[in-house]
């Protein structure tokens, strides 16, 4: 992910783009072969936290660096830390009606590529099959040194076994943050066993993009020659705030390629978009697909 860009409060919707879900079914109708963005605003009805409120403020403490979390031992002890407290709730997260949706578009022969920015693999539960997940999936931890991987629930096993001060932990729902992150005492965190790999004894980090890191260049140039093949762009759900998302939406424009919205609240593209729907995934997808012929 790239770093932290400033708010959106400075920025208009333009009006005359806003619409609903009658006009995203002419659009989809218009351009099949979609290839669609989802970001955290998508998972929010299945229980997952966003980031960000509708104009871009950030709601919660700034994101874990990935230069911080390779080099300092008390960035990893708060990572995983919070992480025991916050992974049951993502482990535990259901599709929501949003991503039943976008499997049924999929079905249809609407959505040729789907790329997500969310690391819940709730697009996959779903039932979804052409998914690229652009900062990874937290259902995995890598070894940093040997570069093998673990489930996450064995990690979880893991910490409970060597940190019985953490074992029976209860996070309150208010205290859970995005991407299976959740606030917990000061003294957890200092008094926490670090895991490590169990075949070398490396450096384990969960399977994700951090910020400060970069998404493979081979997954962006797939994408990019996935995007060049569709019909349309469609984004939903994301305020489009990191570039590694964004970089799609500027393609699409300077490739005049058309793009649709649906999110509720601002996002760094509105001014591309040809068409924005402001309003609750599920609530805007479901109505897509009620008007949908069979």
């Amino acid at each position: 992910m790239s770093p932290l860009r400033p708010i959106l409060s400075g920025q208009n919707i333009v009006d005359t783009r806003l619409g609903s879900a009658y006009d995203l079914l002419e659009f989809i109708e218009k351009h099949p072969e979609l290839f669609v963005i989802t970001g955290a605003g998508i998972s929010s009805n299945s229980g997952i936290q966003t980031y960000r409120d509708e104009i871009g403020n950030w709601k919660s403490n700034n994101p874990i660096q990935h230069s911080e979390f390779l080099n300092k031992e008390a960035a990893r002890k708060r990572y995983w830390a919070r992480s025991f407290g916050g992974w049951p709730n993502v482990a535990s997260a259901k599709p929501n009606d949003a991503h039943k949706a976008l499997v049924k578009l999929e079905s249809r022969g609407y959505v040729s590529t789907l790329v997500t920015q969310n690391v819940d693999r709730l697009h996959q539960k779903a039932g979804h099959k052409k998914v690229t997940d652009l900062h990874g999936r937290l259902d995995q931890v890598v070894c940093m040194d040997c570069g093998s991987i673990t489930s996450r629930d064995q990690i979880q096993a893991w910490l409970r076994d060597h940190n019985p001060h953490i074992s029976g932990i209860e996070v309150e729902k208010s205290a859970l943050r995005p991407d299976g992150d959740a606030d917990v005492g000061d003294k957890l965190i200092h008094e926490i066993k670090v895991p490590q790999c169990p075949s070398c004894s490396g450096l384990l980090k969960p399977n994700v993009v951090f910020y400060g890191s970069t998404v493979n260049k081979e997954v962006v140039n797939y994408l990019l020659d996935r995007l060049r093949k569709a019909k349309a762009l469609l984004v939903i759900g994301t305020s489009l705030m990191v570039y590694s998302s964004f970089r799609f939406c500027k393609y699409a424009n300077e490739n005049q390629i058309p793009m649709a919205c649906v999110n509720q609240g601002l996002t760094r593209g509105d001014s591309l978009f040809s068409l924005k729907v402001g309003g609750d995934c599920s609530e805007v997808l479901n109505q897509l697909i009620g008007y949908l012929p069979e």
